[in-house]
């Protein structure tokens, strides 16, 4: 097994944190922001966890070896019995305080597994279905940390997730490709009389091209819209944190095509002063009377999400639980757990060699 290091760092100021979790993903921070105080220790869990995985796989080995790193460490904290490593003990909290289900977590597992497989993705119902697993899986674990079990809102907290991955994708189409790897719809790309194998072997942006990523961006933009309807079902305080997540990444989108759709020269990103209006945005819409009532119909979950939905209806009990005196720190010492496991992952990430594997975050 590839085993991290459990050394940790001494503490360091809130603002040293702060900045490591802006540098991982400035969309995650800036809609973070938002969460109450009650919800903000399990987000950071769940991302800690999230970025360590990505790094086990990217950067060990091989990607195999460290999925079955990654699966062991998931059973040891399904069995109560989280290894010494920050982020596991962390996880395992919010696992048992909080009953997720696992297969929400083998979901995200599954997805890096494509991705060390080189999957192809066909159609876009194949996207979808990657975009579940890699994004809608955190969706879900979102909302049901919330306290939210209604299927409704678990389905439109998925469709949120697979709307940004792709909008992630769409972002990332030059970068991806030089790094072997291709998302948008194979399909798509024929239809448009663009070859994928010769796209991957000198990526370069056609109207063809603009045209493909203009189809992903709409269905990542119906999709956004599908979500909006979920959010009611949130609690009050937990609103505009959502709100802010589904602005800020629709913006990604906006700003793409303002730049001209063409991810293969340069990255579209939202300027600081464009996310902070963006959140005084989601902090109105939370508050709208509207907003605070208003719930989706019965809408179907997209097919690729349904699984996730169902084995949240189906979820049992853990039947593991953490043991007696297992620590349940108090708010500073948290603060004080968690700038030690972001120092910890800034230091490998400095040490390690470059990867040559792009994740979307």
């Amino acid at each position: 097994m590839l085993m991290r290091s459990t050394e940790t760092a001494p503490p360091y100021d809130l603002d040293a944190c702060v900045a490591l979790m802006r540098g991982g993903s400035k969309s995650f921070f800036a809609a973070s922001r938002l969460l109450p105080q009650r919800m903000r220790s399990a987000s950071v869990a769940l991302y800690a966890f999230c970025r360590v995985a990505d790094d086990v796989v990217d950067d060990g080995e091989s990607p195999e070896l460290g999925l079955q790193e990654l699966r062991h460490r998931l059973n040891k904290i399904y069995q109560g019995q989280p290894l010494a490593n920050l982020e596991d003990q962390a996880l395992a909290l919010v696992v048992h305080q909080h009953q997720l289900p696992r297969a929400l977590l083998d979901a995200l597992l599954d997805g890096f597994a494509w991705d060390a497989q080189g999957r192809h993705y066909e159609t876009i119902a194949d996207t979808h279905a990657y975009g579940a697993r890699v994004a809608g899986a955190v969706g879900a674990m979102m909302c049901w940390i919330m306290g939210v079990r209604h299927p409704q809102a678990l389905a439109r907290a998925c469709e949120l997730g697979v709307a940004m991955q792709l909008t992630n994708i769409c972002r990332d189409v030059g970068e991806d490709a030089r790094n072997g790897r291709l998302y948008l719809p194979r399909a798509w790309l024929r239809e448009a009389g663009i070859d994928p194998t010769a796209f991957l072997a000198q990526p370069e942006c056609t109207p063809a091209l603009q045209n493909v990523i203009t189809r992903v961006l709409d269905e990542a933009d119906r999709l956004y819209n599908l979500s909006s309807q979920g959010i009611g079902y949130l609690p009050r305080d937990c609103r505009a944190a959502i709100w802010a997540a589904r602005l800020i990444y629709a913006e990604i989108g906006h700003q793409l095509r303002r730049d001209g759709l063409n991810p293969v020269a340069h990255r579209a990103v939202v300027g600081s002063t464009r996310k902070l209006a963006l959140l005084g945005q989601a902090q109105c819409m939370a508050s709208w009377p509207a907003a605070l009532s208003q719930r989706a119909p019965d809408v179907p979950p997209l097919p690729a999400i349904a699984y996730l939905v169902q084995a949240c209806e189906a979820a049992q009990p853990l039947s593991e639980s953490l043991p007696d005196g297992y620590p349940n720190r108090n708010l500073v010492d948290r603060i004080e757990w968690m700038l030690a496991l972001f120092e910890r992952l800034e230091r490998e990430r400095k040490a390690a060699p470059p990867t040559t594997l792009a994740r979307h975050s």
